[in-house]
């Protein structure tokens, strides 16, 4: 009965040790298993990791072809988007001088059709239209009143004598075209044979050899044209009782004084 009990003890023993060791593998088993699943784990992550990597590096690479395709097209349209961030400023600097250049000459050629057919200036030299105008008074003169129109009895105008456009003379119109001017020997005048009222004239006595061509009861009849002019001082005046310049020519005259505008305490209208 013994060894019975000792041979069913050695073979729950040997069970024991069997079915320890069969746990012992299935623990090793799982360890294994566990360990094995880590590294799948480990390694799927790792896959990930370097897919992501390589994502990145495809992506830096598209990136930089991308950028290199840019630049090379930079490079190479440089000197043309140089040109053309230029070419507007270029083309606006040559606008603005082209329109300033047009500029001066539309002010050149007004200034010049003002001085042509409107008006000038001109000044006084002596004292022969005392004691309407003085010496140095500078006027403002019409043109354009002439261009349109004729001239007027008593207008004070400005002409060239029988020409000359380097002398400007300054006088008093009194006869008119087709009329016949006479003057007496206390200096009336008489148009036609009508005497002709006069208030502007220098209030002086008249002297005999200011008549000039007009003693001894010699008269002029003027031309279709022509003017006879004199200045208001008749005493010390070069006028239309001379050859020269003798009756002026519609042509000859420049336009109309119709304001001093120097000096500033005189300025005004000339009547």
């Amino acid at each position: 009965m013994s060894e019975l009990l000792e041979n069913e003890n050695k073979e729950t023993e040997i069970k024991e040790t069997e079915i320890k060791e069969t746990e012992s593998e299935s623990t090793d088993n799982k360890i294994v298993d566990k360990n094995e699943f880590k590294d799948d784990v480990g390694n799927e992550k790792i896959d990930k990791n370097e897919k992501r990597k390589k994502d990145k590096d495809n992506k830096n690479e598209k990136d930089k072809k991308i950028i290199k395709k840019k630049k090379g097209i930079d490079g190479k349209n440089d000197n043309e988007t140089k040109k053309t961030e230029r070419k507007p400023e270029d083309i606006n600097i040559v606008k603005d001088l082209l329109w300033l250049v047009v500029y001066i000459g539309m002010v050149i050629l007004i200034c010049f059709l003002i001085i042509k057919f409107v008006g000038c200036r001109s000044r006084v030299d002596g004292s022969s239209m005392n004691p309407t105008l003085a010496d140095g008074d500078n006027l403002w003169v019409d043109k354009l009143s002439y261009t349109f129109g004729k001239p007027k009895r008593f207008d004070v105008i400005i002409f060239n004598p029988n020409g000359n456009e380097k002398i400007t003379y300054v006088k008093r119109i009194i006869g008119l075209p087709g009329e016949t001017v006479t003057m007496d020997i206390e200096g009336k005048i008489y148009i036609n044979g009508q005497l002709l009222n006069e208030n502007y004239a220098l209030e002086e006595p008249f002297l005999v050899q200011s008549l000039g061509i007009l003693s001894g009861d010699n008269e002029i009849v003027l031309g279709e044209d022509e003017y006879f002019v004199l200045g208001d001082n008749r005493n010390n005046s070069k006028d239309s009782r001379s050859s020269d310049p003798g009756n002026v020519k519609k042509e000859y005259i420049i336009g109309k004084v119709v304001l001093r505008i120097y000096p500033f305490s005189k300025f005004g209208f000339i009547d």
